[in-house]
């Protein structure tokens, strides 16, 4: 925005700027008290043709071509409101559409589960020193053994206990990517369902499915050196899509692109060319929280 000249009144000023606006020069007028009106001009480009018009109106501001065109200014800015309200409400759709990714805040839970996921990341020294967090594997078992599978197919840990590795696994994780992702994901899905349901709600989806989604990982995944919030947000995912498929009154939606580019991310992780992931976790997680929106969904239909 740059400065072309002065004008000494308000009435001058404006309808200069209505003139220049009906030419199609933005502009904008300021009053300046020792210098008269400011006249400002958006475009750059434009600054040339703005300032001869200005002096041409400087040295006849009654001639009727200002005044007339000055008139027409009112019915152009009345219009360009309906475009952009228009415009604004294009964008409002588009942001409703894409529900999912809309920055709902941080529901109170959600924000915690993020909290105690970064800080076990960064105990067990982002994900390199798995040992530091054996307390919250599934089971223990042995970073060295090479000898065959060091761990305990009965989870004695569990059997003795110490119920709380069912869940924790979902607090490991292994690499920057690992927890960035699924950081992303837990803070738009977990702070959708605490938007529109509760807290407590998502406590329940989110103990049930760990505890379900770990459990299939550690049996027909044949390891316990598992871990990530993947299973859970998988869940959480299929029990948005299908509660909002199914009962749309409940607020809760997922765009199909988004649950499209998920299942692709689900079957490109079977092919194993993104190396060693809990895939049984991502599928049992997926499919308990579809079924559970589902469920869910019957008292409403």
């Amino acid at each position: 925005m740059r400065l072309i000249g002065h004008l000494a009144t308000e009435t001058s000023a404006r309808t200069f700027g209505d003139y220049l606006y009906v030419q199609g020069v933005e502009n904008r007028i300021e009053n300046q008290q020792e210098d008269g009106w400011a006249i400002w001009v958006n475009d750059e480009d434009k600054l040339e043709g703005a300032a001869r018009l200005l002096a041409a109106f400087r040295s006849n501001p009654a001639d009727p071509q200002f005044q007339a065109q000055a008139k027409s200014a009112a019915e152009l800015r009345a219009e360009e409101e309906k475009r952009q309200e228009a415009y604004r409400k294009r964008l409002r759709d588009r942001r409703h559409l894409f529900r999912p990714l809309t920055a709902y805040g941080f529901g109170p839970l959600t924000f915690a589960l993020i909290v105690i996921s970064v800080i076990v990341f960064f105990y067990s020294r982002f994900g390199m020193e798995p040992q530091r967090v054996m307390g919250l594997a599934i089971t223990n078992y042995s970073l060295d053994d090479t000898a065959g599978p060091p761990w305990d197919n009965t989870l004695p840990e569990i059997r003795h206990g110490e119920f709380w590795r069912l869940i924790t696994p979902i607090f490991i994780h292994f690499h920057v990517l690992h927890i960035l992702f699924n950081m992303l994901w837990l803070r738009d899905l977990g702070s959708m369902i605490e938007d529109r349901q509760s807290s407590i709600y998502l406590l329940a989806l989110v103990l049930v499915i760990a505890v379900g989604s770990n459990l299939a990982q550690f049996h027909f995944g044949h390891a316990p050196n598992f871990g990530g919030m993947s299973g859970v947000v998988y869940g959480l995912l299929g029990y948005i899509w299908i509660r909002g498929k199914f009962d749309p009154a409940s607020g809760l939606f997922l765009h199909p692109s988004t649950v499209t580019m998920m299942l692709i991310w689900l079957v490109a992780c079977y092919t194993g060319i993104l190396g060693p992931i809990a895939n049984t976790a991502h599928l049992v997680g997926l499919l308990m929280g579809a079924a559970w929106g589902y469920l869910a969904s019957l008292r409403y239909r």
